[in-house]
């Protein structure tokens, strides 16, 4: 069972951890590359906020964005904002997407999001923890992989194995987290890798944030993620 207000709860805390970061950052700073090809922090504190605005459309049984082209452009326009802006918007969205989520609803419902992917409703929550974590990471500010909530990369790192099972591009393996833990995920068929290590690193290569160099292969080589 996916407890929806909890997740709630989890990701007004992640997006308060990330203000009070961010806040000590200058105008600046926020124009400085982030950890994403091509992205500044602006980029990122922008989509955040877009983000937000976008998973209350969801809520609403809206389009998550009018388009791609439209997402696209919108963080563009509202990436080279200075600090004390970009803070407020991201604050004043997130507290959007509480409410939203706050609204009585029918939690088991079937959402749609981006790219015609569908999910239930009551996982929006923990979608956007994932966002809020995730990129805060991507600031390159001091909050790493490591500084994670346990619960938080434990379900992460599930999600992300789900997300891979079946997936055409990816052999048949299991992941084997530093705890014992087996997840099986990629393509059917016998399993021939078991790709082992600890959670953070485990994560970072799932999530696309490291190469996987610190992980350990049996039955073969570390194979290629498709991107998110």
């Amino acid at each position: 069972m996916i407890d929806h207000a909890h997740d709630l709860v989890s990701v007004r805390g992640a997006t308060e951890r990330l203000l009070t970061a961010a806040a000590k950052l200058d105008n600046a700073s926020v124009t400085e590359s982030s950890r994403l090809p091509g992205w500044s922090r602006g980029h990122v504190l922008a989509h955040l906020s877009r983000n937000a605005d976008a998973l209350v459309n969801v809520l609403r049984g809206q389009p998550m964005y009018p388009s791609a082209e439209a997402r696209d452009a919108d963080i563009e326009r509202d990436a080279p904002r200075p600090l004390d802006v970009q803070l407020a918007d991201l604050r004043d969205s997130a507290e959007l997407f509480q409410e939203a989520g706050a609204t009585p609803a029918d939690w088991s419902r079937t959402v749609e999001l981006r790219n015609g992917v569908t999910d239930s409703a009551a996982r929006v929550p923990f979608r956007r923890w994932v966002e809020v974590e995730l990129h805060h990471v991507d600031l390159g500010i001091g909050y790493e992989l490591e500084d994670l909530p346990e619960e938080f990369v434990q379900r992460e790192i599930t999600f992300l194995a789900e997300r891979f099972r079946g997936h055409p591009g990816v052999p048949s393996l299991v992941i084997e987290e530093d705890d014992g833990r087996r997840i099986p995920t990629g393509g059917r068929g016998d399993v021939g890798l078991v790709v082992a290590g600890r959670r953070a690193d485990l994560l970072g290569w799932l999530a696309g944030r490291r190469d996987g160099s610190a992980l350990t292969v049996h039955g073969g080589t570390l194979p290629s993620l498709p991107p998110l």
